[in-house]
């Protein structure tokens, strides 16, 4: 049966202006249009939401585009049945391009259904994700800073990077502190190591020995007070955090017995795909929706190699950083998957399908609530060994024996 709406409205969405679209009309008859613009305020998107109640809107269609279509979905919430739809997906044939036209063509598109909902979780969960993405946000710049503190200490031929495995634990922070309040001697800078960074007292004498000039001594304590001023924030949003998953700590809990997922990783889960899995409906079409499902590309009947679809960034790129972890958990089934697709299909790729078994066990255990059970080293092989064994009896069967397995005593 074809889907259709006798009111909808199509929004095409800006940065300061709104575009507004309604149709009404029964099936069967030329719909009747009415057109207006709107601001992007909250009195004027206020407005907007009262214009579709006036006319007896139902489904409201737009772009996600940006972020720009976040406070228009937060004002109609509730008020009307939304859908954000993927740009790509709607775009419009080329030709005659207003904005007039865009809003007219998602509202048809809205009115026969033909627009795929894009998942928009609660606004629980919306809040949480903006947090866990901020975090990111902060990490990615300490990592740019720290990056910094490198390149600087390399171009004052400061070889601290030489020695000490961690430049940012607290022996080297100590000594990158003296550096920037403008120390020289070295041999006083390489006494201020901590436990086993003692025993290599001489190395560091010899690698703390630069030309460090007074404006690399300024940018290095710019640098520091940055790195501790993230250090902070980071701590402040970790508590924040914490007490936004307060809701789902039973979730939560569940996803870090999983190989490879921490606190972080299992946050970031949540904060993407939510706990309520009915939504993607299968473990198939969440894999698909992240990104990390095989691809899939066919030509005259021949199918074609193909990557991965871009997806949900942020979840993917959680999933391989766990994956990559999981690979290292020793006796586990993901160790064992990895190796055997590794000599295949090389490291990046199994990587990323571990990443893919990685959601899917996640997907069922906030499906059910069960705990993780790891299938152990052994499972791959107990299912080489099953499948060898029914094809040699299927070829016995076919040649006319009746075979009975008897299992060998030990």
């Amino acid at each position: 049966m074809d889907v259709f709406l006798e009111r909808c409205a199509g929004l095409d969405v800006h940065q300061a202006s709104i575009v507004c679209c309604v149709l009404i009309g029964s099936p069967g008859r030329k719909p009747q249009k009415l057109l207006r613009s709107f601001g992007t305020t909250t009195r004027d998107l206020e407005a907007l939401r009262a214009w579709l109640t006036e006319h007896g809107v139902t489904h409201v269609g737009m772009e996600s585009t940006g972020v720009y279509w976040k406070p228009v979905y937060a004002v109609l919430e509730g008020h009307v049945d939304l859908t954000v739809g993927d740009a790509h997906h709607i775009k419009n044939v080329p030709g005659r391009k207003t904005d007039v036209k865009d809003a007219e063509w998602i509202a048809q598109l809205v009115r026969h259904g033909l627009v795929a909902k894009s998942f928009v979780p609660p606004p629980a969960i919306r809040d949480l994700r903006e947090m866990v993405g901020h975090r990111r946000t902060l990490i990615e710049t300490r990592t740019a800073v720290r990056n910094r503190v490198l390149k600087l200490l390399e171009s004052a031929n400061v070889k601290l990077s030489g020695v000490a495995s961690d430049v940012f634990g607290v022996s080297s922070m100590a000594m990158l502190e003296a550096l920037a309040a403008g120390t020289t001697n070295a041999f006083e800078m390489a006494g201020l190591a901590r436990g086993r960074m003692r025993s290599k007292h001489a190395a560091l004498e010899a690698a703390l020995q630069g030309r460090m000039g007074e404006h690399q001594c300024f940018l290095l304590g710019m640098h520091l007070r940055n790195l501790k001023a993230i250090g902070q924030d980071l701590e402040t949003l970790d508590v924040r955090i914490g007490i936004q998953l307060e809701p789902y700590q039973a979730q939560h809990q569940l996803l870090t017995q999983i190989p490879g997922v921490d606190w972080v990783t299992a946050a970031s889960i949540i904060a993407e795909i939510g706990t309520d899995m009915d939504v993607f409906a299968s473990a198939r079409r969440l894999a698909a929706w992240a990104g990390v499902a095989p691809g899939n590309y066919e030509s005259a009947g021949k199918p074609k190699g193909a990557g991965t679809r871009r997806g949900n960034v942020f979840l993917k790129s959680a999933l391989f950083a766990a994956a990559s972890a999981a690979v290292r958990t020793k006796g586990s089934y993901y160790r064992d998957k990895y190796n055997r697709l590794r000599a295949r299909r090389g490291p990046v790729r199994a990587v990323m399908a571990i990443a893919h078994k990685l959601l899917v066990a996640a997907f069922h255990m906030l499906s059910t609530g069960e705990a993780f059970r790891d299938l152990g080293e052994g499972y791959l092989d107990q299912v080489a060994r099953k499948r060898s064994a029914s094809k040699l009896v299927q070829r016995l069967t076919n040649l006319g024996y009746d075979v009975m397995l008897v299992p060998k005593a030990a």
